[in-house]
């Protein structure tokens, strides 16, 4: 794309017929899959963003952050102004395999923090007179491929136009994306530079976890490993010297909103993630894998396989996309896992707790555990979640003390032998 701005220019750069110009907010004559643009009618010098509307966007939010602390509406515009991009009309580049014509209709009603129905493009919700906006579209059964060309040449045209004069705003993050200013991530899963995170409302508000540990508890369907889930009907009684029960080890929150140990306080919403000082630390180095070294080869990959012609019968773009669409799902699960992660600290009161390595003798066997949290159990590997049935049960013990499990294929009494 050279010199020329424009959703019409830009969808003809990339072989799409477009169709338009709608107004925003009315309905488009298209219930086709496809992809659309949303622009200006002219370039404007700086965003016309209204604070009133920031103001109360924040107010919905409580845990919106701005570079890991509370901003105030004045800093939280700044900061969106500041990625501004005063030469271009294009604001915002959309795709849906549904209609085209619903997907807009439903962006332009959406509400600012709302999760549902188009968080991704609710900046758009912040600028004034955003009801004159324009939309382009083209119909196309390929829509998610021609999003990302569409990226691409918007990315390619906007890197030329903002080494001229003008360009670019005073300001600007220096490692900030040349994308539509209303979009916060690429189809290739790279995010825009705007340290904003908690910007729409929680998925749901999770009650606190239960107490563990309990002298008879309650447990899941399950055989006696924890690793299966078979009938309902099944309880705990534990025989032997036992503890007070434990308080569910010491945790230290690391990411996120949610509280210290006792589980999630009054506002929060999510519920912690247990992790061992070694998982979060795999997890970690796991994540810096995928996002530093495999999603650069994979957007390598799909780039390639792009001008190798139609993509809709580009096998090899099509595998491309297919292993991005897995790679960015990991990287999304272990990102919130890092964000709710609790760092499962040392226990030395001799009661079995989450972090705890449990020696424990059953049929004449002696088996090793490590309680952990759901997210790092590996039964097979001697990683037992403190929420299986033999986990739970275990939780509060001391050396000494017998645990017996009810399960659907009898009795299963574990003796414990060693905590540490």
């Amino acid at each position: 794309m050279g010199s020329e701005t424009g959703g019409a220019v830009l969808l003809r750069e990339v072989g799409l017929l477009p169709d338009g110009p709608g107004v925003w907010g009315r309905p488009l004559t298209t219930h086709r899959p496809g992809v659309y643009l949303v622009e200006l009618a002219k370039p404007l010098p700086t965003a016309p963003l209204e604070l009133a509307r920031i103001g109360k966007w924040m107010e919905r939010l409580p845990d919106l952050h701005l570079d890991g602390g509370r901003p105030t509406s004045r800093a939280l515009a700044n900061r969106l102004a500041s990625l501004w991009l005063p030469v271009e009309t294009i604001l915002y580049i959309g795709a849906t395999t549904g209609s085209i014509g619903g997907r807009v209709l439903s962006m332009a009603k959406h509400v600012l923090g709302d999760r549902r129905p188009h968080a991704d493009g609710q900046w758009l919700h912040a600028l004034s007179g955003i009801e004159r906006a324009r939309i382009w579209w083209a119909e196309t059964e390929a829509p998610e491929e021609y999003l990302d060309a569409l990226f691409e040449a918007f990315a390619a045209g906007a890197a030329m136009r903002a080494a001229q004069p003008g360009g670019v705003l005073e300001g600007r993050p220096a490692d900030a994306r040349f994308m539509p200013w209303a979009n916060t991530r690429r189809p290739t899963g790279e995010r825009q530079v705007h340290g904003l995170t908690g910007m729409v409302v929680p998925e749901t508000d999770e009650p606190a976890p239960p107490a563990p540990g309990t002298i008879v508890t309650a447990l899941p369907p399950g055989d006696a490993d924890g690793a299966r889930k078979e009938e309902r009907s099944t309880g705990t009684v534990r025989r032997g010297p036992i503890a007070a029960p434990p308080i569910a080890g010491s945790m230290t929150r690391t990411r996120g909103t949610t509280k210290p140990p006792g589980g999630p306080g009054p506002g929060s919403r999510v519920e912690p993630i247990p992790l061992t000082r070694d998982a979060y630390a795999r997890t970690e180095v796991e994540l810096d894998q995928l996002t530093r070294v495999q999603r650069p080869e994979v957007v390598a990959r799909i780039k390639a396989a792009r001008e190798h012609g139609d993509l809709k019968e580009n096998a090899e773009y099509q595998a491309a996309r297919e292993e991005q669409s897995f790679l960015e799902g990991r990287v999304r699960l272990l990102e919130e896992r890092l964000r709710h992660a609790v760092i499962i600290e040392e226990d030395r009161s001799g009661r079995v707790v989450l972090g705890s390595v449990v020696v424990v003798e059953h049929d004449f066997e002696t088996f090793t555990y490590t309680i952990v949290g759901s997210a790092e159990a590996d039964p097979a590997g001697g990683m037992l979640s403190s929420s299986s049935p033999v986990g739970a049960a275990l939780l509060g013990a001391v050396a000494g003390a017998e645990v017996q499990v009810r399960t659907p294929r009898g009795a299963a009494v574990y003796r414990v032998l060693e905590v540490r």
